[in-house]
């Protein structure tokens, strides 16, 4: 009996915060390059192949900023910095 109420209570909570359930992580130790898309995505590349997409939240990027992660496994609720700014994932999305 406790075993279902606990596997019910996961579900709920899975359901009221579909963003937990949805939070996209990569690995970023094979990223060979990167490119701007707009001004505040950044499409980043193993080899010739896009492999995540990132969308900043308050952030401007360029072709010629200076971006750099501060861990090599990022998610959605990380933040990566650009030109010395730290600057919040609003989403990444594993493109391969």
């Amino acid at each position: 009996m406790g075993r279902k109420i606990f596997i019910l209570l996961g579900f709920s909570l899975l359901l009221l915060s579909p963003s937990l359930a949805q939070c996209d992580c990569a690995d970023f130790t094979r990223m060979t390059s990167w490119s701007v898309q707009g001004s505040s995505t950044v499409i980043f590349y193993t080899g010739n192949l896009p492999f995540a997409r990132i969308d900043l939240q308050d952030c401007t990027v360029d072709s010629s900023s200076n971006i750099r992660l501060t861990k090599s496994y990022v998610c959605d609720s990380d933040s990566l910095m650009v030109n010395g700014q730290e600057c919040a994932i609003m989403s990444l999305t594993i493109t391969q």
